[in-house]
């Protein structure tokens, strides 16, 4: 194994048993303090079975690679907006805290716009980048953007648009990387943004959610609450932290702490110097797979590989800029941290295929090296 996997395995193992950790102390605290009729290991339970499922996903796709998973990946698109229109679909998606974004599974239930973060970006790849850039035609290009457009309104409509963000933030880097000609996508990006803002500025609970990020007391019982609470917590942690286990804010002060905000609880308990180790954790990850990206056997290999790379490194960083109140809250988790099972699937399943790609180059010094022999 390579020093760029092996530093990627190892900073995201570490990342996802500080999680498993820190879950377990956000829903203990909660269920013991409001004496929930549930056993205080069930999110652990849960979340370490939605890891051996995200485990046994990442091996097959392994196992598959990534050039067949790009050959796939128009297929596997629609199937993913097919969801996506289905979430949408009354009676059919779940809704949960006035957001229809899931669809259940017997007990259990998945996110589709979690997993059409990743397909984006490779149904992208496969139909423009593999071509020759400088041939794409601007209806070429508008083609396969309207596409990508008509699945990212769907996430909008869910809503979801901290999801949204992120994609169309992980697409960006893309037109840059691969020298794609500004005046094709530039103005249409700006115009589908400006459309989004405004269909976004008009929901109650995102213009909500501005004002309380200006200024949180006009809600500190509602909105206001989370951000207000988190930033008792962050404060609270000083240095070196109140101890593991010993975080005052898990107790009803800072409620679903598990998910969006599991940061703030973890600040807490280790400090500043526990939450700049959690940051170097992934700076590590990124850097990592950058130089996977560098030395791809293949451009498509290049180009998937930044793109994974972004799109975890994003969403951490958009997760504790919220935490910490640079941000407004968006609504996104903090990649094999936070609780989530959909999440923690397409992670794995992303990091896969990025561990793939330099096995594809190892195999074939293999193979020339044996017929050289």
């Amino acid at each position: 194994m390579s020093i760029a996997r092996l530093l990627i395995v190892l900073s995201l193992a570490v990342i996802f048993a500080l999680g498993l950790m820190m879950v377990f102390n956000t829903t203990a605290a909660e269920v013991l303090d409001r004496s929930l009729n549930r056993h205080t290991h069930h999110a652990l339970f849960r979340q370490i079975v939605y890891a051996v499922i995200a485990l046994v996903c990442a091996l097959l796709v392994w196992r598959i690679g990534y050039e067949h998973l790009l050959k796939m990946a128009p297929l596997c698109f629609f199937l993913g907006l097919l969801l996506l229109i289905l979430v949408l679909v009354p009676h059919v998606g779940q809704v949960r805290n006035g957001a229809k974004r899931w669809l259940g599974l017997g007990p259990f239930s998945f996110q589709p716009s979690e997993f059409m973060k990743y397909l984006i970006l490779m149904f992208y790849i496969e139909t423009l980048l593999l071509k020759n850039v400088a041939e794409v035609r601007f209806s070429q290009f508008l083609k396969v953007a309207s596409i990508c457009a008509l699945a990212i309104l769907c996430v909008m409509l869910e809503p979801d648009n901290g999801t949204a963000f992120v994609i169309c933030c992980s697409l960006v880097p893309l037109f840059f990387l691969t020298r794609m000609r500004m005046r094709y996508w530039v103005v249409p990006l700006v115009l589908f943004i400006a459309f989004g803002g405004f269909c976004a500025y008009r929901l109650p609970y995102v213009r909500g959610r501005l004002a309380v990020y200006l200024n949180p007391s006009l809600d500190i019982r509602g909105r206001g609450h989370q951000p207000h609470q988190a930033k008792i917590a962050l404060g609270s942690g000083q240095l070196l932290g109140r101890g593991a286990g010993a975080s005052l804010q898990k107790l009803t002060y800072l409620p679903e702490a598990q998910n969006d905000y599991i940061a703030a609880i973890y600040a807490e308990e280790f400090g500043f110097v526990g939450a700049l180790t959690l940051i170097l954790l992934y700076m590590v990850f990124i850097s990592a797979g950058i130089s996977i990206a560098m030395r791809a056997p293949t451009e498509a290999g290049a180009y998937l590989a930044c793109a994974i790379t972004i799109l975890i490194g994003l969403q951490a960083f958009l997760n504790l800029a919220v935490v910490s109140s640079l941000l407004p809250s968006k609504g996104v988790n903090l990649p094999f941290f936070s609780q989530g099972g959909s999440s923690l699937i397409a992670n794995m399943v992303g990091v896969a295929i990025l561990l793939n790609i330099p096995q594809v180059s190892q195999e074939a010094d293999v193979k020339e090296a044996k017929y050289t022999h």
